[in-house]
């Protein structure tokens, strides 16, 4: 069996063409059935008629091609059920085949996904990242550790000093007021320090009098 092209044609195709030839049977059983209707109504009238004058013979066999008629419409009946089931059937397989082709594309573009995907090397390199990842952590941790050390270790006064008074301002001038009003003893006590450390008039005048011998 090959399509107008030569070719053999495909289960689609196949399952198109056995569609048409069940239309084109059951549009044929029709035909004969309504064929045998008018049939049978012929004979039933001339049965009667017949009957009408009697002729009994005539009316016996007449009553039998009527039998057998009518047993041919009930036989029609019978196939065109029975082509209306394949045919059912056979959109029943159209359906299947549809279904196979998309089963039949899936599993082609799963194959080709794990293809491209390789999916024992995904894995490698999620694995290969979380170890970089925890590496990356841990030796940022580390430059962190030993910058902290060597600030620490710089002993740069000055610069703390800066910071430090940077931070109180930042603070607000209501904590610097506090500190600044806080170590008023202390002042005192500086000052009274002051004090005792001034230079009495004879020692003011024996630096002098070194001064001029000099």
């Amino acid at each position: 069996m090959f399509n107008i092209f030569g070719k053999k044609p495909t289960p689609k195709e196949q399952q198109r063409e056995i569609d048409r030839n069940l239309r084109k049977i059951g549009r044929d059983i029709e035909r004969d059935r309504r064929e045998l209707e008018r049939e049978e109504k012929k004979l039933e009238l001339e049965i009667k008629k017949l009957a009408k004058e009697g002729n009994r013979e005539g009316c016996a066999v007449l009553a039998k091609q009527l039998v057998q008629l009518r047993k041919q419409k009930t036989r029609t009946y019978a196939a065109n059920s029975k082509v209306q089931s394949i045919g059912v059937q056979n959109k029943a397989m159209g359906a299947n085949i549809k279904l196979g082709e998309a089963m039949s594309t899936a599993a082609k573009t799963m194959s080709d996904m794990n293809k491209i995907m390789k999916p024992e090397q995904v894995a490698a390199d999620m694995r290969a990242f979380g170890q970089a990842s925890m590496k990356m952590d841990m030796t940022e941790e580390m430059v962190n550790d030993t910058l902290d050390d060597m600030l620490n270790e710089s002993g740069d006064e000055e610069e703390t000093d800066k910071i430090v008074t940077q931070v109180l301002d930042e603070i607000g001038i209501e904590i610097s007021g506090k500190m600044a009003g806080a170590p008023s003893a202390v002042r005192e006590k500086v000052g009274e320090g002051s004090k005792s450390r001034l230079m009495t008039d004879d020692e003011i005048e024996k630096q002098l009098a070194q001064l001029r011998s000099s």
